[in-house]
């Protein structure tokens, strides 16, 4: 039986936490190292319950309130890749692993991708989603808007805003449970303005603290992949960001855009688990919901 654990941590001063859930060792599913879930700039420790079921037989799903995110202290002022990069450290180290497999969705893939590339003998496999690699003009205008509203006091105006900023809404591009992602991310984006005080900073610094997406990756076995539909930074631009990768893969998921761990969250999930496991990923691992043609698992 699976078993919950929060442990406390602090990085530079600034304390946060993350959780364990324990493998729960079901039948003779194939074992793996502890996977470490960090996801968008507003995603805490609590928000991936499709990960704790697929990855959970597998191995231990960690999953955290970063600093600067949750309830956890909040982030210095001006650049903060060095303090997250140290956080996700002391989690491995307290971890006990030698490696721990590492996830990163959307904002989350810069935290990924940047300890990867300073600690590549800490990760046994990297899987990243969403990548922001460009954020384009129009994107940055909707951002500031969104902003524009919480500051004002306009909480309902800036989610709904916030999250027809990050979805495709074009109606000729088909999107599998559009409607439902849709609500669901705007009752996040409530939910967090209300339990978390980092919202408006979290948001300012995923426009202006931009990471540094270049330079490559070699030694750590990396798996890429995009919703075909995605608005934030095109599925082109994240293959480009993948081919820097040593021996990477890309995948592009049908029916999806940003928020494809929501979508096809039960298909991210199973991806990932492969991946981690080390068996084949492609498109019998991406299988499609709906008849409409797309591009489910192109690579």
């Amino acid at each position: 039986m699976s078993e919950e654990i929060i442990r406390p941590l602090s990085a530079d001063g600034r304390r946060y936490a993350y959780r364990v859930l324990t493998r729960s060792e079901d039948g003779g599913a194939p074992a793996t190292e502890p996977v470490l879930v960090i996801g968008g700039a507003l995603q805490g420790m609590f928000g991936w319950p499709q990960m704790d079921d697929r990855l959970g037989p597998l191995a231990d799903v960690v999953t955290a309130d970063l600093p600067g995110m949750g309830t956890a202290d909040p982030l210095p002022s001006g650049p903060s890749a060095e303090v997250l990069r140290e956080a996700v450290l002391r989690i491995v180290d307290d971890l006990g692993a030698p490696k721990v497999n590492l996830f990163g969705f959307s904002y989350g893939t810069a935290i990924a991708f940047d300890f990867a590339r300073h600690h590549p003998h800490r990760v046994a496999r990297l899987a990243l989603g969403g990548v922001p690699v460009h954020i384009g003009a129009d994107q940055r205008a909707g951002w500031l808007r969104a902003m524009d509203l919480l500051a004002d006091g306009d909480r309902e105006g800036f989610a709904a805003f916030a999250a027809d900023a990050l979805m495709c809404l074009d109606p000729e591009r088909p999107v599998h449970r559009r409607e439902l992602a849709r609500r669901y991310v705007r009752r996040s984006f409530l939910h967090a303005l209300t339990h978390s005080p980092h919202v408006s900073d979290s948001l300012r610094r995923a426009l202006t603290d931009r990471r540094d997406f270049s330079g490559g990756l070699s030694g750590v076995p990396a798996l890429v992949f995009a919703g075909e539909h995605d608005t934030v930074t095109s599925p082109e631009r994240q293959r480009e960001f993948a081919a820097t990768i040593e021996g990477s893969r890309f995948l592009t998921i049908g029916e999806s855009d940003h928020w494809v761990v929501l979508e096809r969250a039960d298909d991210v999930a199973e991806l990932v688990a492969r991946f981690f496991t080390d068996r084949p990923v492609g498109p019998p691992a991406v299988p499609r919901q709906q008849t409409t043609p797309a591009a489910a698992g192109r690579t």
